[in-house]
């Protein structure tokens, strides 16, 4: 199976370019991962960094868009591994991701996205997330988009060098 991603909107107003990045970034983390052995899931090829397989970046990506979209967002009550997170224990959705297949945890966060697509769709740009900032601002629903841009984009970095490191594979 190949991934079908474009980062070129059907259309070029605000929210269709917002959602075709973020669709984009979203797709280009799952083909990254296409393919994957599953010893090669959740091996760590990073020697600083033993957290880091395909497993838990993913589980990574699904975490921080659940929280900033029905967490933040949405004000719903706080839910999954995030809420285990401790000083000691920063990623537990990291660290907790090799014990899922991959194709389960890529299906969850494609399941995801399908609702979050819903949700952002419904809603104006100008919306307000419930709960605020640690600052007492409330960021707007383009902002969690760029967020999440951003957040996405990066981590598929990480994807694509620990998906060379752990089977050679290059070019997502």
């Amino acid at each position: 199976m190949t991934t079908q991603r474009t980062d070129t909107p059907a259309a070029w107003d605000e929210r269709t370019q917002l959602t075709t990045f973020l669709d984009y970034a979203r797709a280009t983390a799952v083909a990254t991962c296409e393919g994957v052995s599953a010893e090669g899931a959740v091996r760590a090829p990073l020697p600083g960094s033993p957290l880091m397989t395909l497993c838990g970046l993913i589980s990574h990506l699904r975490w921080v868009e659940h929280y900033w979209v029905e967490e933040m967002f949405l004000g719903r009550e706080e839910a999954g591994p995030l809420v285990h997170a401790t000083e000691e224990d920063p990623d537990p959705e990291m660290r907790t991701a090799v014990e899922v297949p991959l194709p389960r945890l890529l299906a969850e966060y494609e399941e995801q996205s399908a609702r979050y697509r819903e949700i952002v769709a419904g809603r104006s740009l100008d919306t307000k997330a419930e709960r605020p900032l640690r600052d007492g601002r409330h960021v707007d629903l383009r902002w969690i988009l760029l967020h999440l841009i951003e957040e996405i984009s990066r981590h598929n970095g990480h994807l694509d060098v620990v998906r060379e490191l752990v089977d050679g594979r290059t070019g997502t």
